[in-house]
């Protein structure tokens, strides 16, 4: 187990964490949540040994092996598989010595090594490590055609979804994971959240997306005013246990019901405004929820709204018939879509289909390929992207961006309208170069929102935020007055916050009939009906292969015919098979008898080790040609 006795942690002269005891056993899955700047990294940190308790002691078992996600990622030519292989450290030191052994002289062949090396092998899977990689690669949203390339032709969004495979395919004790979700889109999310929930090992995570954590941890470890404090139970049994400890106190209590008038008043404009019973029942279930464990939030930092916008034309945007993408390739085709207001759209789709384009194509910042583009008299977009916070001036500071935008408004009310984003004080005058994403990202989402838009577009606006700026944003988002358009991997703020959604998918953009659970369930078909088709092409191949050996008497035989030659090539395959398994039967019990090893004969070894890896071979050859015929048989109805 981890054992915290009397732990302080401190970076400088601040204390991040005081005076904490307690225990994380073995096979725990822990979320470690707190408000940016709380200490979280910097625990990461002394768990991997890079920083040390200032009193106290922290320790972790000797001899645990802890994986966590490489922050950098070189320029390498290394295939994108062998990349993430290489995180299996016991697979590659198995692999270099046998290399070694192979090229080594005959005179210092060590047989009985070899031997061990191959039992080792087995045992840790390795025959199946490049199957498991690959599945790997497959979930976090690699297509199998981009397994073999070069580390260095991925982007840096996807150099690091390989580092996060290449951290779950070692063989860790310990995994640290500092929100992995941040470069996901929604279907790796949900994979990620499945794959760590059946993880073996220990987990401390840091995530921001509640449903995320709902789903794949056992505790939750809170830092807040410098205490760590350990509860047990997922995300949301953490946030009843924190209500109520804050209800008791009467000041936090009373802003609890001022916020929950304001929910009961959202519910009742949202009933009035539904059109689909489904994504009604969904949307207040989501409602009720925030309701619920509001008290949670009730001490945050964050106290912000959106304006009710000064006009809304109706309808706000038209597309007709239009195509959307780059000059040397197009994403979308026969896009149909009109814009009215109160519309609140959330964007569903795999990664890569074009949200993102069709965000660009909505804000004005793509031009239409071709069709048409019609924007309302008084339409005020509001956009928010990933990239746009590269537009802040480094050298200037939140209060600096907000009277360049607002230059006749008194300081006073700017300095107030930046504490509800939590820059108060010095904050509101430093310069934003040593920001965090957070802080750079809650900056860009104070000016989009002053700016009072009625038609708000927003790609991934949660990343970097905290759960308490998350839970403001969605609070302050469920009662926007104006129209939105959303692109987010944040099950929470989808649900509370769309009344409908639009599909991108194969190069098209249309209305989905569904809530979130339908879209989750419709991916999952999809990918069980694209894994069906390759199969069925394969086996296509396959059959096309036989029919070019037939003669074409054979082909033109009848049922009757046809069976015979596929009975006796059954039988003949049988006996054949017997035989095989038989003779590797014999050579796997002599290759595993460490008698054997103590007078080897090099070439005796070689000699077997060939047969052994020929006969897997032939074995797996002939049981594919079987289950061959015996298809056969069936499509003639002989079996």
């Amino acid at each position: 187990m981890i054992q915290f006795r009397n732990f302080t942690l401190a970076r400088g002269a601040r204390r991040l964490i005081e005076d904490a005891s307690l225990q994380i056993h073995a096979g725990w899955r822990v979320g470690l949540v707190g408000a940016n700047g709380s200490g979280k990294s910097s625990l990461f940190a002394l768990l991997r040994g890079e920083l040390h308790a200032d009193r106290g002691d922290c320790e972790v078992p000797a001899g645990w092996r802890i994986a966590s996600v490489a922050q950098e990622t070189p320029a390498l030519d290394v295939p994108a598989i062998e990349y993430v292989l290489d995180g299996d450290a016991d697979l590659r030191e198995i692999e270099r010595e046998l290399a070694a052994i192979e090229n080594s002289t005959e005179a210092d062949h060590d047989g009985h090594r070899v031997g061990e090396l191959h039992a080792r092998l087995h045992e840790i899977d390795g025959y199946g490590a490049n199957a498991r990689a690959s599945a790997l690669l497959s979930g976090l949203g690699f297509e199998d055609a981009e397994f073999m390339r070069p580390v260095a032709a991925f982007s840096g969004g996807w150099r690091m979804r390989l580092n996060l495979a290449r951290a779950l395919i070692s063989r860790s004790d310990l995994m640290l994971l500092d929100e992995p979700t941040n470069h996901l889109d929604l279907e790796a999310v949900v994979w990620l959240e499945k794959w760590l929930a059946g993880y073996r090992g220990t987990l401390v995570l840091v995530s921001h997306d509640r449903d995320f954590l709902d789903g794949c941890v056992t505790h939750i470890a809170h830092i807040y005013a410098q205490r760590l404090t350990l509860y047990t139970g997922n995300y949301s049994a953490f946030e009843t246990q924190r209500a109520a400890q804050l209800a008791g106190q009467q000041a936090m209590y009373e802003k609890q019901q001022r916020e929950i008038a304001h929910l009961e008043n959202y519910i009742r404009r949202f009933r009035a405004k539904a059109t689909k019973a489904r994504q009604a029942q969904s949307r207040l279930k989501a409602l009720d929820r925030m309701e619920r464990i509001a008290a949670a939030h009730v001490d945050a930092p964050f106290d912000f709204e959106f304006p009710e916008p000064a006009r809304a034309p109706d309808p706000l945007l038209t597309l007709e018939e239009v195509a959307a993408g780059y000059p040397e390739r197009t994403v979308l085709e026969g896009i149909r879509l009109t814009l009215r207001p109160g519309a609140r759209l959330g964007l569903l789709g795999p990664n890569g289909a074009g949200k993102s384009t069709l965000i660009k194509l909505l804000s004005g910042e793509l031009a239409p390929l071709s069709g048409q583009r019609f924007e309302g008299k008084g339409l005020a977009v509001g956009y928010f992207a990933q990239h746009q916070l590269e537009q802040l001036r480094p050298d200037e500071s939140p209060l600096w961006h907000l009277m360049h935008q607002e230059p006749r408004t008194r300081e006073q009310v700017l300095r107030d309208y930046l504490g509800g984003f939590d820059f108060r004080g010095r904050m509101a005058d430093t310069p934003t170069a040593p920001f965090s994403g957070g802080e750079k990202s809650r900056l860009a989402l104070a000016l989009l929102v002053r700016r009072r838009p009625n038609l708000l577009l927003l790609d991934e606006p949660t990343n970097h935020l905290d759960l308490d700026m998350r839970h403001a944003l969605t609070k302050a988002l469920a009662e926007y007055e104006g129209s939105m358009v959303l692109v987010s991997h944040d099950r929470a703020l989808l649900r509370t916050v769309c009344d409908a959604f639009l599909l991108v998918a194969d190069g098209r953009a249309g209305e989905f009939d569904g809530d979130l659970d339908d879209y989750l369930a419709w991916v999952a078909a999809r990918r069980g009906a694209q894994a069906a088709g390759a199969d069925s092409s394969q086996t296509a191949q396959k059959v096309s292969r036989r029919e070019a050996r037939g003669t074409a008497d054979q082909a033109r035989q009848d049922k009757s015919s046809r069976r015979q030659p596929l009975v006796r090539e059954a039988g003949q395959l049988e006996r054949r098979l017997a035989e095989w398994q038989a003779e590797k039967r014999e050579l796997d019990e002599q290759l595993a008898d460490p008698v054997f090893y103590t007078s080897p004969d090099i070439d005796q070894l070689k000699g077997l080790v060939l047969r052994q890896q020929e006969l897997t071979r032939l074995i797996d050859e002939a049981e594919h040609r079987w289950l061959e015929v015996h298809a056969e048989l069936e499509e003639i109805g002989e079996v």
